[in-house]
């Protein structure tokens, strides 16, 4: 096994220790395979981080071994990575920033499979630039999770929030709403929960807002658990750490008419594919939430902040 593979990535020379380890062995994936296909899509995956506190999940062992979340910034890596630090309660967590391709060739070789993004930005961490909801069906019937997303898309239409589909790479799907930031996380959840809760009473036997599982029975779970200070999302482009190296990536809404998407319908393999296309180009313009609110009121519901 080589000791050290040297890529080159931009301006800098990242050395990738081990290139020949196995991370995925149902598929003879490498550490050397994840670090090409991060320095691949890195063009198109970059724009989703920057100025984003990132956790880290990394399977140093492959993903046959639990690993481990890590927020904090490794001591021993480069001065170059770029971090911030931000409070928690009782102290800060010193979060990296990843600002170029060799950053995430550098978490590559680091086994880290897949990077989760805050839905703010370090410079206003409390003011998310993101909203997302998460469709968590019962099992791996991705129909289910089509359906919902068309029922969530069209709620979002009538109250004027354009919104932006992504397979998770695990089983379900996000939604994702561009925000212009004039709204703190706690207005921006309370808003998710009212949408939710609209959505829920529309149709009682196929959706809940029920958090306990034990609750839900065979309806897909709306979670807008995500939406809230220091938590996180699957990056888009990011690699899962399940068989097959499945990616989350982004589609459009004619993608879910589809019958054969799924939420693992790419993976590692299909960097090419990933690139042909930008399915969120061009991106709807940040939106404020206060007119969607008031449309949510006609609707017969009144927002949190009113209650």
């Amino acid at each position: 096994m080589a000791a050290t593979h040297e890529v080159r990535v931009g301006r800098r020379t990242v050395p990738v220790s081990r290139p020949e380890k196995v991370l995925f062995p149902d598929d003879g994936i490498t550490k050397a395979d994840l670090a090409a296909y991060y320095r691949a899509v890195a063009p198109r995956m970059l724009p989703h981080l920057r100025g984003r506190p990132l956790m880290l999940e990394r399977r140093p062992d492959g993903i046959g071994d639990r690993g481990f979340m890590q927020k904090d910034v490794p001591d021993h890596f480069p001065d170059w990575v770029r971090r911030v630090e931000l409070p928690k309660e009782g102290g800060t967590v010193t979060y990296l920033l990843c600002e170029d391709a060799a950053t995430l060739v550098l978490l590559a070789d680091q086994g880290c499979v897949t990077v989760h993004r805050w839905l703010s930005r370090a410079d206003r961490p409390d003011h998310p630039d993101r909203l997302v909801f998460d469709l968590d069906p019962p099992d791996d019937d991705f129909g289910r999770v089509r359906e919902a997303a068309r029922r969530l898309h069209e709620l979002l239409d009538e109250v004027g929030l354009p919104a932006l589909p992504m397979t998770t790479g695990s089983r379900g799907l996000h939604v994702v709403v561009p925000l212009d930031r004039s709204l703190p996380f706690d207005a921006v959840r309370a808003f998710a929960a009212d949408v939710t809760g609209v959505l829920a009473a529309r149709h009682p036997d196929r959706l809940t807002t029920e958090a306990r599982k034990k609750a839900r029975g065979d309806r897909l779970y709306l979670d807008i658990q995500r939406n809230g200070y220091g938590q996180t999302a699957v990056a888009p482009y990011a690699v899962r750490a399940r068989p097959g190296a499945p990616v989350a990536a982004p589609v459009t809404w004619d993608d879910l008419e589809d019958p054969e998407l799924g939420a693992r319908r790419w993976s590692l393999a299909d960097a090419d594919l990933l690139l042909k296309d930008n399915p969120w180009s061009p991106a709807p313009r940040p939106r404020s939430l206060g007119a969607a609110a008031d449309r949510l009121r006609r609707l017969g519901l009144r927002p949190a902040a009113d209650r």
